[in-house]
């Protein structure tokens, strides 16, 4: 089951290949956290002086038992986020690390008490 993907976007008009984009890398956010409920996705523009150069500033957010985690930058220096696709994908991998490291940390603590890895709720 695929979990539910909102995506906002503030000051720039939707882009549907940009939300297919953002859409599939969320869905891959359910083999790190099975017990994922909930991904929100925000992408703005952080400057809007250019016709072009403009840097994206993403922000991802997750919910699951246990937690919410969020992700997101204020734009790097570096032009890498003149591309959308390019921030989008930093973001969810940012928050994708966090769920890793939740899950790793949950794991533990249910080995350390004694409970099967699966029982970690």
């Amino acid at each position: 089951m695929n979990i539910p993907v909102e995506i906002t976007y503030l000051g720039l008009p939707p882009s549907p290949a940009l939300s297919d984009h953002i859409t599939r890398h969320a869905h891959r956010l359910q083999h790190v956290a099975p017990r994922l409920q909930a991904c929100r996705v925000t992408v703005s523009r952080s400057e809007h002086r250019h016709h072009s150069g403009n840097r994206f500033r993403v922000t991802a957010h997750a919910s699951l038992p246990g937690g919410e985690f969020h992700a997101g930058r204020t734009c790097e220096a570096d032009r890498a986020h003149e591309d959308a696709y390019v921030a989008t994908s930093e973001a969810i991998d940012a928050l994708r690390r966090q769920l890793e490291e939740f899950q790793t940390i949950r794991r533990e603590r249910a080995q350390s008490d004694g409970r099967p890895h699966g029982d970690a709720a």
